[in-house]
């Protein structure tokens, strides 16, 4: 007897690891997939502003921005809040084909901040008559209403 008591806490030990592995593992899984979710989500929207850019569709393109006057953009030119101002940028600083160009985003890194809340930094390339320009970004995106919006932007 007094060797049964020592096997049967060495028994439930050791079944307990065993279930708090699985759940740890299960964890992990859905981690990933929420993470693979989320990145095949934001690039899906940052081909979309690709495509729209291309096409000279501003308009277009902003839908990827969180339509509110709490859109940050954060440019050499300094701190711009709200879709619309956004917007407004856009349309003088490239009113032509020719000066808005081809635009390549290479994305570097998409990280997870917390909840829906991701960061991704890369590049941008534009190609265009008037000169190419070539620059970098952290942009912030957040789920929103079921969709991926960028809530901060930051471009140089």
């Amino acid at each position: 007897m007094k060797y049964v008591l020592p096997f049967v806490i060495a028994l439930l030990c050791l079944s307990c690891i065993s279930i708090k592995a699985d759940v740890t593992s299960e964890t992990i899984e859905k981690q990933d997939t929420d993470f693979d979710s989320a990145e095949a989500g934001i690039r899906l929207v940052m081909e979309g502003q690709e495509i729209a850019w291309n096409k000279h569709d501003l308009e277009g393109f902003m839908q990827g921005y969180w339509k509110s006057d709490q859109l940050k953009f954060y440019s050499a030119n300094g701190l711009t809040l709200g879709w619309e101002n956004t917007l407004e940028n856009y349309k003088k600083g490239y009113p032509t084909k020719a000066e808005s160009g081809t635009l390549n985003f290479v994305i570097n890194d998409i990280s997870k901040i917390e909840g829906d809340n991701y960061w991704v930094m890369g590049e941008y390339h534009l190609k265009r008559e008037v000169g190419d320009a070539d620059g970098v970004f952290i942009i912030i995106f957040k789920k929103l209403n079921g969709e991926w919006k960028i809530i901060a932007d930051m471009s140089c």
